[in-house]
């Protein structure tokens, strides 16, 4: 018997990706180091760091984030294929990660990302690792499409939300998926309900300071969340971003359902993130904390079983 290659398979999910940080640290800290990674959009993030050695610098950006900071990061895009640029962002990424290549790195690697028109899947296993980086998470609608040899490239989740596959062609004999849930997608999407179709009325706010409703913050959250972002504005129309995301996120669920069922792993940390929405990045101890239990109640059953590392036979 030896050591199997061990891979992990990063999913997507907005802000309730950076859970991928917590779990990562538990299985380094258990001497459980994945030996390739596949990331799909802020998987990409989290395992392109992790694979670069520099996962502490993503927890740390993380963890300084707020509302307000994400919202300098949305840099608007009014002429253009995106709600946001996305030129600040990516700045911050790059200023971490460098000029590395990919190749170079010292764990196998590979960011997902789909070609636009053709919806071909992309292996980004090559080259500027910020560039993947960029493309992986280029979410249609809310990011431009990044153009990489010749192609217009996005969000890897449109074709492979969970990347087993991958990870399994780069070597990886036992593949581990990282899955995120808010719980009700994973209990109810599968029932149909039935509804009787009438008009709610639209919930008008007459609460805030005319002031507030000018400044940049007040608008660019309202236009991000809806309403305000506020519990009690949770019954106002919802801003374009949330609705794309959210779109998204319920296609995404769909379509890993399938590709998982076609292509298992070999185990599955299952991630519930009940509390944290797809925007709130401000939320990143939480996220990550939450990752780190998932990872402690997998490695937790592995000693059940008596197994410290998977082996495979010679």
């Amino acid at each position: 018997m030896r050591k199997a290659q061990v891979g992990l398979a990063l999913g997507g999910g907005a802000a309730r990706g950076l859970a991928h940080i917590g779990v990562l640290e538990v299985l380094i800290e258990a001497g459980f180091e994945p030996d390739v990674v596949a990331g799909t959009s802020i998987g990409a993030v989290a395992g392109g760091y992790y694979a670069a050695g520099q996962l502490g610098d993503l927890k740390s950006f993380a963890r300084e984030m707020t509302m307000r900071k994400l919202i300098r990061y949305l840099d608007v895009n009014l002429a253009g294929s995106s709600l946001v640029s996305g030129k600040r962002l990516e700045k911050t990424l790059a200023s971490h990660i460098g000029d590395l290549h990919i190749e170079e790195l010292p764990k196998k690697f590979a960011a997902i990302a789909t070609e636009l028109g053709t919806g071909q899947e992309v292996w980004l296993t090559k080259g500027s690792l910020a560039a993947a980086l960029r493309a992986s998470y280029a979410l249609p609608g809310i990011f431009k499409p990044v153009r990489i040899g010749g192609r217009w490239l996005m969000d890897g989740a449109l074709v492979n939300p969970v990347p087993v596959t991958a990870a399994r062609a780069m070597g990886a004999n036992f593949v581990i998926a990282v899955t995120l849930h808010s719980g009700h997608y994973v209990r109810n999407t599968l029932f149909p309900i039935e509804a009787e179709a009438s008009f709610d009325q639209p919930t008008e706010r007459t609460d805030v300071d005319e002031r507030a409703r000018r400044s940049r913050f007040a608008l660019v959250r309202r236009q991000m969340w809806g309403g305000g972002g506020r519990k009690r504005d949770r019954d106002a129309s919802p801003g374009i971003p949330r609705v794309v995301l959210e779109a998204f996120n319920i296609t995404q669920n769909r379509i890993a359902r399938s590709r998982l069922a076609g292509d298992p792993p070999d185990a599955t940390i299952q991630v519930h993130l009940d509390g944290i929405g797809l925007f709130d990045f401000h939320k990143a101890e939480f996220a990550i904390e939450q990752g780190r239990l998932a990872a402690q109640r997998y490695l937790a059953s592995l000693r059940r079983e008596g197994v410290e590392r998977p082996s495979i036979s010679a």
